[in-house]
């Protein structure tokens, strides 16, 4: 069986495949290509992750597949239900990244506290002719340490995100339309772990408590955050965004951090992927990163053997 990773695997996911007899295909078809290439070489699975569109109309147009694979958690880049009824099996890998989104989560929110992507954009430029000044402008950073966290969206990534603030010492408020709540376990390097429940809260508590607000909700029809629910935020919150595009009005959020009731946010994804606003891009205010929330290492080489372990279930 042939199985074409079009957004690519990790070599650990190849190798389980192989072992297991498929052939694996790590061509990237560019996406008006893709019909051709699958019905040319009879390719019975795909695998995407965020590139690669999976519509109704491919789906229609190549007989052979039996699975679409997603490496990752959201598949608003394929159509699911459609893909089901027509008798495919659809597959992602909700566990694997987890880890990886929550410590970038942390990258942005530790560097914005202490203006690493101020200063990062600076020193190279006047490091050398304004060190006193910026070393001024840069020296009135907070701690994340007592602090209090919102997390919208409480499933995997954000019980993950939890984790990493309990054991900082952040407060945390959690939203989330489908869960009261979870028991959230830290575990330590040697062997010792201590369990806490997090009950999740309104939003509105949420918005008016936290210093910090970061979103892990699947693509939305309408926004989660807005212009009404950034005034009911607290004055100088930070915001993260590393779930999808979409969720934050980014022009209501520009504005906030003009007004200053916003001062600082991190994006790692965007509304218009792959070329976000130059206002965005060019805001100072901004730590900003190309949707790598799960781009480790780790996590790729966790979504490939994940991948295969399913595929190996579904296809032999």
């Amino acid at each position: 069986m042939k199985i074409l990773a079009n957004d690519g695997i990790s070599q650990s996911g190849i190798a389980a495949l192989e072992k297991e007899g498929f052939e694996v295909i790590t061509t990237k078809v560019a996406q008006e290509q893709l019909e051709n290439y699958i019905n040319e070489h009879q390719i019975d699975a795909i695998l995407v992750r965020s590139a690669t569109q999976v519509r109704q109309e491919l789906i229609d147009a190549c007989p052979s597949l039996k699975l679409v694979g997603r490496g990752g958690v959201g598949m608003d880049n394929i159509d699911v239900e459609y893909a089901i009824d027509q008798g495919l099996h659809v597959i992602n890998t909700p566990a694997a990244s987890s880890s990886s989104v929550a410590e970038l989560v942390f990258a942005h929110l530790f560097g914005m506290v202490r203006f690493l992507h101020q200063s990062n954009r600076e020193m190279p430029l006047e490091g050398d002719s304004r060190f006193k000044e910026l070393k001024k402008a840069y020296g009135a950073g907070t701690e994340l340490r007592g602090k209090t966290i919102g997390i919208i969206g409480f499933g995997r990534i954000g019980q993950e995100v939890a984790k990493i603030a309990l054991g900082l010492g952040m407060k945390v408020i959690a939203n989330d339309a489908y869960s009261e709540g979870a028991p959230i376990t830290i575990n330590f390097f040697n062997g010792q772990s201590i369990t806490i429940s997090i009950e999740t809260s309104d939003m509105d508590t949420l918005l008016k408590e936290s210093d910090f607000i970061t979103l892990h909700v699947p693509s939305q029809e309408e926004y989660i955050i807005g212009e009404k629910e950034i005034e009911g935020m607290k004055e100088g919150v930070g915001i993260v965004n590393a779930a999808r595009g979409g969720v934050i009005d980014e022009i209501a959020l520009v504005n906030a951090i003009k007004n200053k009731k916003v001062k600082f946010a991190g994006l790692d994804v965007f509304e218009n992927e792959p070329k976000p606003e130059v206002q965005l891009l060019m805001n100072p205010e901004l730590s900003l990163t190309p949707h790598i929330g799960a781009a480790t290492l780790e996590a790729q080489d966790r979504i490939g053997t994940e991948l295969a372990s399913q595929i190996t279930k579904l296809l032999k």
